[in-house]
């Protein structure tokens, strides 16, 4: 982890997402051909609105903080909530400095870490918050659709493809389906799983430098510590513990779903808040694929694309920056300057300790 999540990583992702999410506002402020539009609608924002936006911006840190803090104490009694909550910011702030957003799961462990929560539990804490997530947003979109969603986005079409936005929602929402599958086998089947992954170290550890093979063969007593941590969660206290994880999932992506809503209101847009979040839900599932530091780029281009049904093309570069500000450049900056200013941009951590924590 010292060796690839660094400081100096993270600097550069935090410029490779600065420089894209700029050249995208600079498109879509070419695109929508109106500079005096945009200064008007910034001018006539709804105050109420902003402010609600603002306390959205918030939800990776505290929303997300709740989550893991009821996950790692069921695991581990002693882990503090105020280190939870930055241990669950920091997750949404490593995960869009990273491609397809890959940093988050290791800058959560380490910050659990820091505050007290041993790797192997940390490790388990992290991947049950993943299966939170993808448990809540396959039920949330079906029971939008429940509750009367869908009907006016069969009707609306995606620029350049013969497509509805309601069938890029279904499109979506068998992606979550899947990748559930994948963890409902890791956890109706830990036993196999843990077989799967020490066959994957054993290939490791032949093929391997002998650096990483070393390093492999000290994780194998944390993977078995794993794999009584994933058991524990089958048991009627730990389904409790993870039915808590999906519905503090609401509060931590609470600003992915419901930002453009609330964007929208500011405007002073009226538009169907189920069919809004259906369409959310979709950009959540396609910004987990995109290459780019926290989807930078991609994200933008989608909103433009995805968004056009609601908002004029004129407002589109206002709504965009809005929109972002309120999911991810918010949590960018606050979560660079604690990360750089109080945590002084160490992810490094010695040897020593950590395989101490792996064998606990």
């Amino acid at each position: 982890m010292a060796s690839l999540f660094s400081a100096r990583f993270f600097r550069r992702g935090l410029e490779l997402f600065a420089i894209a999410s700029i050249l995208a506002l600079v498109a879509l402020l070419i695109y929508g051909n109106s500079w005096r539009a945009s200064v008007m609608a910034v001018e006539h924002l709804k105050p109420g609105w902003v402010l609600v936006a603002l306390a959205l911006a918030s939800s990776d840190w505290w929303g997300g903080g709740i989550r893991i803090w009821l996950l790692a104490k069921f695991l581990h009694r002693g882990a503090p909530l105020g280190g939870m909550i930055v241990a669950g910011g920091l997750n949404t702030w490593g995960s869009y400095l990273t491609p397809s957003q890959t940093g988050g799961g290791p800058v959560m462990i380490w910050a659990m870490r820091r505050y007290g929560v041993p790797v192997p539990e940390a490790t388990i804490a992290t991947f049950m918050s993943f299966v939170g997530t993808v448990v809540f947003f396959a039920i949330t979109g079906p029971l939008a659709i429940v509750l009367g969603a869908g009907r006016s986005l069969r009707a609306h079409g995606v620029p350049l493809v013969h497509l509805t936005l309601y069938d890029v929602f279904k499109a979506s929402a068998w992606g979550w389906v899947v990748v559930g599958a994948l963890l409902l086998f890791v956890l109706v089947f830990p036993g196999r799983a843990r077989w799967v992954v020490h066959a994957l170290m054993g290939v490791v550890e032949r093929w391997g430098s002998p650096r990483i093979s070393a390093w492999v063969t000290g994780l194998r007593g944390g993977i078995d510590r794993m794999q009584e941590c994933v058991i524990k969660f089958l048991t009627p206290a730990g389904w409790l513990s993870m039915l808590g994880c999906v519905l503090t999932s609401s509060l931590a992506h609470a600003n992915k779903l419901l930002a453009a809503w609330v964007v929208l209101r500011a405007l002073g847009i009226e538009a169907n808040m189920m069919d809004v979040l259906l369409v959310q839900i979709t950009i959540a599932f396609l910004l987990y694929f995109a290459p780019t530091p926290g989807g930078a780029g991609a994200a933008e281009a989608l909103a433009a694309a995805l968004m056009r049904t609601y908002v004029p093309r004129t407002l589109l570069p206002v709504y965009t920056l809005m929109w972002r500000f309120t999911v991810s450049y918010a949590t960018v900056i606050f979560g660079s300057f604690v990360f750089f200013r109080l945590l002084h941009g160490r992810l490094e951590e010695s040897p020593a300790p950590v395989r101490g924590a792996a064998a606990t």
